[in-house]
């Protein structure tokens, strides 16, 4: 039994006012009388529907059971057969489209709170599972790039015994997990000890490698039997509108990384980063409201995101757009962008918008957004930060010769498996896929970890 007090006062909720000053991390964690009260719901399904909705497939009626006993390192154990992030799961997984979301308690009523249930038992849990390295198979695995998909292709394939190295392109691994979302929505501490966790079990990172200029894909595989690429999609678009060029226009990705990774928003950091008076913020995913919400904290007077559609059709997750209005972010919907407008000194005022309305669905499903006519108008600001998606970096595929991608830079893979145009090369996450969620990533690299043991043992 884990050394908490049952009944332990919950630490009090901050107040949108109040959070929108500091970084602190927002949603909090369960009480240990909360979590097994809220276990305690699970119906215990024989043919769990939320286990098939978990692209991990995290064994959810099992671990539950586990901690409704109280048994919170048994509970740790059997999430951690498959998901090797469980805290980062718990916190910034859409569990609301998937394990939650297929819940047979949702059916009448509220689904069991599966995500926040494994977040209590990743954080509480004592660490009882042994962390010794697995008898090596003498086979050597490099893994370019540290973030979900990476770091769940490391931990399945030491599990299984292999030698396994991660070169990573900045200082510090965790991938879009340390650049892109924000300490209040996930604290860095958090990564650095999943990360921990791996390296204990003999999981080798190197740092500062950029692979495609430092060293090839082809010279890894000189030293590695297989190479799996989880080198995400960092590379941000634009809407080619005219204004993109002035001073204080920025892409999300840049924002967010100079804010999260480079710690732009400690003052013992000299990291520079724009602190604008009024913000617009192009786009309604969930990065969108990262950089919306961390413009605030970082002394915005006003922000607000700009989304071409309604309410209605917001990507982000429910939770991260109550916050964003909790903490006085503001909405301007069936919004589309026509030009960012600048002054004598080259350096954005505003942002020229034009109304929209909804027609038919698209090929996404969604309406599409038809453009209002003689409705144009502006939006006061002196920061306008892009937040429409990313693309994959086009620097290994562009120096691996045998390697394909497609015309948006996404490295092309068999049907149904991970494996690339080149052989010894794997692939998975947002370089497959271009951006998409941590957890969707994680599959992919759990996916890449079967298939290079499949062509390992061939």
């Amino acid at each position: 039994m884990p050394n908490l007090q049952p009944n332990q006062t919950p630490v009090a909720e901050q107040s949108g006012e109040v959070r929108r000053h500091n970084f602190d991390e927002v949603s909090l964690g369960y009480t240990l009388d909360e979590a097994i009260n809220e276990a305690q719901r699970c119906l215990n399904c024989k043919d769990p529907r939320c286990v098939k909705a978990c692209p991990v497939n995290v064994k959810i009626p099992q671990f539950i059971e586990k901690l409704a006993q109280g048994d919170l390192s048994g509970a740790y154990e059997v999430i951690t057969e498959t998901n090797a992030l469980p805290a980062v799961c718990g916190r910034v997984c859409p569990q609301e489209n998937q394990c939650e979301g297929s819940c047979v308690r949702a059916i009448k009523g509220e689904s069991v709170a599966i995500g926040r249930l494994e977040r209590f038992v990743a954080d509480h849990a004592p660490k009882t599972v042994s962390q010794a390295a697995p008898i090596s198979s003498g086979k050597r695995v490099a893994i370019v790039g540290s973030g979900p998909a990476g770091l769940a292709c490391a931990g399945d394939l030491n599990r299984a015994g292999i030698d396994v190295t991660v070169f990573e392109a900045f200082h510090t691994a965790g991938g879009v997990l340390v650049y892109g979302i924000p300490e209040f929505r996930l604290p860095k501490a958090i990564v650095q000890k999943e990360v921990k966790a791996l390296q204990a079990r003999g999981v080798k990172f190197e740092f500062d490698a950029v692979i495609g200029r430092a060293e090839s894909v082809d010279e890894l595989l000189c030293d590695f039997d297989a190479v799996f690429l989880g080198t995400g999609a960092g590379l941000p678009q634009f809407m080619n509108i005219p204004g993109e060029s002035l001073i204080g226009v920025l892409s999300a990705n840049e924002y967010l990384t100079r804010c999260n990774l480079m710690k732009a928003y400690r003052d013992d950091y000299d990291t520079p980063i724009i602190r604008a008076k009024h913000v617009a913020v192009i786009g309604g995913g969930n990065v969108a409201m990262d950089a919306a919400r961390s413009a605030l904290r970082l002394g915005a007077l006003s922000v607000t995101i700009v989304y071409r559609r309604s309410a209605e059709e917001l990507p982000a997750r429910k939770e991260e757009v109550k916050h964003a209005k909790e903490e006085g972010v503001g909405f301007s919907f069936l919004t589309a962008p026509l030009e960012i407008l600048g002054d004598d000194t080259g350096s954005v005022r505003a942002l020229s918008c034009r109304k929209m309305t909804l027609g038919e669905p698209d090929a996404s499903g969604r309406r599409r957004p038809v453009p209002l006519p003689d409705s144009e108008f502006t939006i006061d600001a002196d920061c306008v930060i892009v937040a429409i998606g990313t693309t994959p970096n086009p620097l290994i595929s562009s120096t691996t010769d045998g390697l394909d991608a497609d015309q948006r830079g996404r490295l092309i893979v068999a049907e149904h498996s991970t494996a690339t145009t080149k052989k010894g090369v794997f692939a998975g996450g947002d370089a497959v896929t271009g951006a998409a969620t941590v957890i969707l990533a994680m599959g992919a690299g759990k996916q890449g970890a079967r298939d290079i043991l499949d062509y390992l043992n061939d």
